[in-house]
């Protein structure tokens, strides 16, 4: 029993670095290619998870381990900030006045087309000039902040530096 609460703990671990190392953005919008890939990944951990133990009680107590790991990584993220930024990750800017930071954008696999269509969906803008920051969050969404409204329309704030 005990080699399947560990096989259970070694198969969370790896799976959950595997993601982290995927990406925010990866986990943030699903593809079907990433649906079929996410399918076949169950198929294969279910034969690591049982080893053979095709019984209730096994598979109860793999289901049980993978809950309640899950569960304490749940506490741990709201107990610590640091734990939490290990886990989830932190926000990052990937563009700043109307500029790709196109550095941190590569690192995360993330194109201008991106930006561009969050910025449509979530404000109607059009264009980068009309985005003062981007930021890519936690669960791999994008949030747009655009330049202060006015008379005209969203424009750059010139009077700050």
């Amino acid at each position: 029993m005990e080699s399947l609460v560990l096989r259970a703990l070694l198969v969370y671990v790896l799976i959950f670095i595997i993601l982290r190392m995927a990406g925010k953005r990866t986990l943030g919008e699903m593809t079907a290619f990433d649906l079929v890939l996410l399918l076949i990944i169950s198929e294969a951990v279910q034969n690591a998870l049982l080893d053979g133990d095709h019984s209730i009680t096994g598979s109860m107590l793999v289901i049980i381990t993978l809950v309640f790991t899950d569960v304490m990584v749940s506490f741990g993220t709201n107990k610590s900030r640091l734990f939490d930024n290990i886990v989830n990750g932190i926000p990052l800017i990937i563009l700043e006045n109307g500029k790709p930071l196109l550095d941190r954008m590569k690192k995360v696999r993330l194109q201008e087309d991106d930006i561009l269509e969050a910025a449509r969906r979530t404000q109607g803008l059009e264009s980068m000039e009309q985005i003062k920051y981007a930021v890519l969050e936690k669960d791999g969404s994008i949030s747009i902040i655009p330049f202060h409204l006015n008379k005209e329309g969203l424009t750059p704030d010139i009077t700050k530096g």
